[in-house]
């Protein structure tokens, strides 16, 4: 029996979640999963140890399926990982840039490579995953046939790379988060994250109020998102980062006004805090 841990990600095998999960623990083996929920259900019934979530991108914004799930479920994070997005053109052995007049891809990686597909007068196809797109290459072997997928891809599925870097933005990055079923606890002396999750109570300025603690006690907070309450109308989470640990002094603080100010409050982890990937701009 493998002594690798299994890391669950959504996605086909080569999906940027996959690329995310070889670049964190490279050590691991990688289970692929149909949705973001059979990631979590991978990690809760053991068939995976981690699950590698992505919650948001630079360009498209938050991933609201992911911070449902985290309100949903009861697994804890454990990490962080920030993936830069690097798109490349993938097309079957053989094949050169003449010969393609589709190109097939997710609809987001198709609009994040917009100015170079604009360029070559080929007809865009949107189809559900990236890295789908590449594997039907393969089942329909057409020559004349391109995806946009990841460079790790073509090593998957033996397809050759046209062109490297096709997208618009080089400071294109996805946000991942590592969930388990334990917490662990950070290692002392490395920087850290803590995540959360709340829900205010109906008193005038309560949003305010609850992140007055973090603001007088010098706290900084990474970010806030809202996402509606399941079977309550016109009820909101709020999904809070702040750098730091909660049994630092300046973070217990503010978390103690915080909860004052609520109805309920679930911390979802406390975990070392990575740096964000450089931008190299090749050319």
């Amino acid at each position: 029996m493998s002594d690798k841990p299994i890391i669950a990600f959504q996605g086909m095998p080569g999906a940027y979640s996959e690329q995310a999960s070889r670049e964190k623990i490279p050590e691991g083996s990688y289970l692929s999963c149909k949705s973001f929920e059979d990631v979590f259900v991978a990690v809760e019934e053991g068939r995976a140890k981690i699950g590698m979530i992505p919650v948001e991108n630079s360009m498209a914004g938050v991933v609201s399926d992911s911070y449902d799930l985290l309100a949903q479920q009861n697994l804890h994070i454990i990490g962080e990982h920030f993936l830069s997005v690097r798109h490349a053109l993938l097309a079957l052995p053989g094949a050169s840039i003449t010969d393609i007049q589709s190109v097939y891809s997710h609809p987001q990686a198709l609009a994040q490579c917009h100015s170079f597909l604009k360029s070559h007068p080929w007809e865009r196809m949107s189809v559900y995953d990236t890295a789908g797109a590449a594997k039907d290459l393969v089942v329909r072997g057409r020559l004349d046939e391109a995806a946009v997928a990841s460079a790790l891809c073509s090593e998957l599925y033996g397809l050759d790379i046209l062109a490297r870097e096709i997208q618009d933005s080089h400071m294109n990055t996805t946000r991942f988060i590592l969930v388990s079923r334990e917490p662990q606890d950070p290692p002392p002396g490395v920087p850290c994250k803590t995540s959360l999750i709340f829900e205010v109570r109906n008193i005038p300025a309560a949003l305010y109020k609850c992140l007055g603690g973090f603001a007088t006690n010098g706290v900084n907070l990474t970010r806030l998102e809202s996402r509606p309450v399941a079977e309550k109308q016109w009820s909101y989470h709020f999904y809070l980062d702040f750098q730091g640990r909660p049994k630092e002094a300046a973070c217990r603080l503010a978390m103690e006004e915080l909860e004052f100010y609520t109805t309920s409050l679930k911390v979802l982890g406390c975990y070392p805090e990575s740096p964000q990937p450089e931008v190299v701009i090749e050319g």
